[in-house]
């Protein structure tokens, strides 16, 4: 069983980051990179190469001075550390358009996950094929849980249904959860839930970019153009 990288004093905010050094290592792999200095991958990772190193000293990973990491051997580390050696089962609850898309999505099964069941309230859905498996009923939750291990639960219904969804799936044994639904879940302790609210996100971004065009003093309604100059 992999060791949880938190109970070894390896804070949350260098968890958090792990994954974009990974997929940067990953990148290099497939280009034919054999070694990366710090600069090099802190770059590639969009983070700076203080935090990276002071990041990667957690793992006891230093490098080599004067040739940089071994990327293969660092890729292998950082994928040890985040348990994504073994296969971790997963099951998508709410087949809309988003878990249609998440469902077909090919990085999972190339990152350690297998998506084991779909799963939906409509019966309209129940039953019809995507990606390769059958929707199947939330009332088949229990049976599929104890049947495949399932560790992760990801919940793409909206916002109204989400919070029945975790209770289920905590009740069933889940006590992974991510959820796509724009609300905030309440769950036990011992249950880690990562929230992903792409609404948020793109908020985030017309703050910044109203404030470059205001910066630039073009391209904003009149009322805008006004108070930029």
């Amino acid at each position: 069983m992999t060791a949880d990288p938190t109970r070894r004093g390896i804070p949350d905010a260098t968890v958090a980051r792990l994954p974009g050094y990974l997929r940067a290592l990953t990148e290099l792999v497939g280009n034919g990179i054999v070694s990366v200095s710090s600069e090099e991958l802190a770059e590639a990772a969009g983070v700076r190469s203080a935090k990276l190193r002071k990041d990667l000293s957690y793992l006891g990973s230093y490098g080599v001075r004067g040739v940089g990491y071994d990327v293969e051997l660092l890729a292998a580390e950082m994928s040890r550390e985040l348990g994504l050696t073994q296969d971790w089962p997963v099951v998508i609850v709410g087949m809309g358009n988003l878990g249609h898309a998440l469902a077909a999505y090919s990085g999972f099964a190339t990152r350690g996950f297998r998506v084991v069941a779909l799963l939906d309230e409509d019966v309209d859905v129940i039953g019809r094929p995507i990606a390769g498996l059958r929707v199947t009923s939330m009332e088949e939750l229990p049976q599929i849980v104890t049947t495949h291990g399932v560790a992760i639960g990801v919940i793409t219904t909206p916002a109204g249904s989400a919070q029945i969804v975790a209770d289920r799936l905590v009740a069933t044994g889940v006590r992974s959860i991510l959820n796509f639904a724009p609300c905030v879940l309440s769950v036990p302790d011992g249950v880690d839930v990562r929230k992903v609210d792409l609404s948020m996100e793109l908020q985030i971004l017309a703050f910044h970019e109203q404030r470059k065009q205001l910066a630039e003093g073009t391209g904003l309604p009149t009322d805008l153009q006004e108070v930029a100059q």
